[in-house]
């Protein structure tokens, strides 16, 4: 591996544009559920976007939905959304196992799609999704906040540079206590922690060390919900380097993540996936750098929207932040994960 550069005396500015300055496209809703509440919330406050319409299958949700957040139209089914003219981009916000459904819907319609995460049940469906975007000439994306965050803007320049030498292990976690009663604990919603929770560091690991070669994984079951209640997985690569992940929605756990490499280490204070610092460490000891970022929570979400609109206006047909073979790719290791903890989802 060639030698990588001296440490720096200062960790990168990132390179995100302005989300204010990112093309005004006009958005409808699929689903009124807490995701669509806050992205569109975020979106509204620090971008141009515009929301002309929101969809539920019940009609009142929809209604109620629309006239809180100041949208003009409202539909009680899906397929009046997609149809409507004023609607440029479809925001798939619906439950995990109508994402294939509602993406497909819109698609077939002719609207620049973004689905919230994880793409779709399984890499299947996920590349089903590509195949269809791609034969419309359409723009489709997996709404993972994550990578369009400053804070991962910098993170993927620290990447780039090959300061960190050779990466050797990425640890990362996403735990969070649920009360009873919660959609994460539902079975006939693909629920439990992989797919919630899971997406974020399995997609870290995918995205730093590339699809696994080899995955081992176990499991702990729900002690009620009739859901896989936690999991681990080490994933290995062809060289042999590791990533330790790890999800629960048995307790709430520091949900970090480090980057380790043989000439430095690079670490995300938790929440890892949100808006955040960034630590990158000399091999060894030595000063630590630090950048700092406001933790605003998912007041965030609005980053991927702004990028949404700005490959839509330069006839991009997914982002390069994260292309749809890197959600697909992130799906094929989820899958392997189930598989090897014996988690079944809803046919």
């Amino acid at each position: 591996m060639p030698t990588p550069p001296a440490f720096p005396a200062a960790l990168p500015a990132p390179r995100t544009p302005d989300p204010m300055a990112a093309p005004a496209l006009r958005w409808g809703v699929l689903g009124t559920g807490w995701i669509a509440e806050r992205f569109v919330g975020s979106v509204r406050r620090h971008t141009r976007q515009r929301f002309t319409a929101v969809a539920s299958r019940d009609a009142d949700r929809a209604k109620d939905f629309a006239g809180r957040h100041g949208i003009p139209g409202s539909y009680g089914s899906y397929e009046e959304l997609v149809a409507a003219p004023d609607v440029d981009v479809v925001y798939v916000a619906t439950e995990h196992t109508a994402h294939l459904a509602c993406a497909r819907l819109a698609l077939e319609a002719g609207k620049h799609t973004l689905v919230e995460k994880p793409l779709a049940l399984d890499a299947a469906q996920a590349a089903e999704l590509a195949r269809l975007a791609a034969a419309r000439g359409l723009f489709c994306a997996e709404a993972l906040w994550t990578f369009f965050l400053p804070r991962f803007d910098v993170v993927r320049q620290i990447l780039d540079s090959g300061v960190l030498g050779e990466i050797h292990t990425v640890l990362a976690d996403h735990g969070e206590h649920f009360a009873p009663g919660h959609r994460i604990l539902r079975a006939d919603l693909a629920g439990g922690p992989l797919l919630d929770l899971g997406t974020y560091p399995v997609s870290l690991a995918t995205w730093v060390l590339g699809e696994p070669t080899e995955i081992l994984a176990t499991g702990q079951p729900h002690p009620a919900a009739g859901v896989n209640g936690q999991l681990s997985a080490v994933l290995r690569d062809g060289d042999g380097n590791q990533a330790v992940v790890h999800t629960t929605v048995l307790s709430d756990t520091p949900t970090t993540a480090t980057i380790a490499g043989s000439h430095a280490t690079l670490t995300l204070p938790g929440p890892f996936y949100q808006p955040g610092d960034v630590l990158l460490t000399p091999s060894g000891g030595g000063t630590t750098l630090t950048y700092t970022e406001e933790r605003t929570a998912h007041d965030g979400l609005h980053f991927e929207a702004a990028e949404v609109a700005r490959c839509v206006a330069e006839g991009l047909r997914e982002s390069p932040l994260r292309p749809l073979e890197a959600s697909v790719g992130t799906l094929r290791t989820l899958d392997g994960i189930r598989r090897a903890c014996g988690i079944e989802f809803p046919a």
